[in-house]
C-alpha cells in the first residue's frame, strides 16, 4: 500500500502544483489606459493645424477685402467731387457765354456794335 499512497500523494501533489500554476497565470496585470491614444493625438494635431491655417487665411482675406472696399469708397468719393466740379464749370461756361454779358463787356472796353445781332456761338458737329 505504500506504493499506492505514494502514487496518490504524487498525483495529489501534481494536481496541487497545476492548480497553483493556473492561479499564477490567471493573475491579471492592470494596464493603465490612456485617455487619448497617440493616433488620436496625431489626428487632433493635424486638424488643429488645418483649422488654424484656414482661420488665418480667412482673416487675411477679409482684411484684404476690407482694404479694397475702402479704396473703392475713396475713389467713388473722388469721382463724385470731380463730377460736381465739372457741373459747376459747365454752369459757369453757360453763364459766361450769354450774349447780354458779351455785349456788356464789349461796351465796357469801348467796342461799338453796329446793326448786327449777337448770337451765342455753338459747336459745329459733322
Amino acid at each position: 500500500m505504500s506504493s499506492q499512497h505514494a502514487r496518490a500523494y504524487y498525483t495529489n501533489h501534481q494536481a496541487n502544483q497545476q492548480v497553483q500554476k493556473q492561479k499564477v497565470v490567471k493573475k491579471k496585470v492592470k494596464v493603465q489606459k490612456r485617455w487619448i491614444t497617440t493616433g488620436e493625438k496625431v489626428m487632433y494635431s493635424i486638424f488643429a493645424v488645418i483649422f488654424l491655417s484656414f482661420s488665418s487665411y480667412l482673416v487675411s482675406y477679409s482684411a484684404s477685402m476690407d482694404q479694397l472696399n475702402r479704396s473703392v469708397e475713396t475713389l467713388n468719393s473722388q469721382i463724385e467731387q470731380q463730377t460736381t466740379k465739372n457741373k459747376n464749370l459747365a454752369f459757369q461756361q453757360k453763364e459766361l457765354s450769354q450774349p447780354e454779358r458779351i455785349i456788356e463787356n464789349a461796351k465796357k472796353h469801348g467796342l461799338k456794335i453796329q446793326n448786327s445781332q449777337v448770337k451765342q456761338a455753338s459747336e459745329v458737329t459733322n
